[in-house]
């Protein structure tokens, strides 16, 4: 029964992108998996400007309606990819180009796993990283995990020069 439950599910999340309702919101990432007697169902959401409670609450509502019918037990966890966003995608490399990232891999490069610097793209199957030592490419087959790193101090500091600048 688990099968029907995770079928409606991945349906449902799919169909979230074409819903005038929910055209603002990108689903970064889903998963349903097993846990112990219930099905532990998982949405991560991101949209221009971030993701609040409200549109968390409209997605969990939706999700929550279309399993109405199905008896099988689950929780459902939907949250928004926050300032440390997760990439998972090409696309994802694509668009946060410029931004500075931490990138873990499951094997070594040059004997390092984990690397940060200025994302700049994929070229090819490869992530491109601007490090300290200069371009990094780092093969997107053994990319573990890649979030954005949000630094609050320089994101602090821009507003304060935008404030400045509004008084002049």
């Amino acid at each position: 029964m688990a099968e029907a439950l995770m079928d409606v599910f991945e349906r449902t999340v799919a169909e979230l992108t074409f819903s005038p309702e929910f055209r603002e919101i990108e689903v970064v990432h889903h998963t349903a998996r097993k846990q112990g007697k219930t099905t532990a169902l998982a949405v991560m959401l991101d949209r221009e400007g971030g993701v609040d409670i409200s549109a968390c609450e409209r997605v969990a509502s939706k999700i929550n309606d279309a399993l109405e019918g199905i008896e099988d037990e689950y929780t459902l966890e939907v949250e928004s990819a926050g300032v440390d966003r997760p990439l998972f995608k090409p696309a994802d490399y694509e668009r946060f180009s410029g931004q500075n990232v931490k990138v873990v891999t499951t094997l070594p490069i040059a004997s390092h796993k984990t690397f940060r610097g200025r994302l700049d793209g994929v070229r090819g199957t490869n992530v491109i990283l601007t490090t300290e030592s200069g371009e990094l490419p780092i093969p997107l087959d053994i990319v573990k995990t890649a979030n954005i790193e949000f630094d609050i101090r320089a994101d602090l500091s821009r507003a304060k020069r935008e404030k400045k600048k509004g008084k002049s």
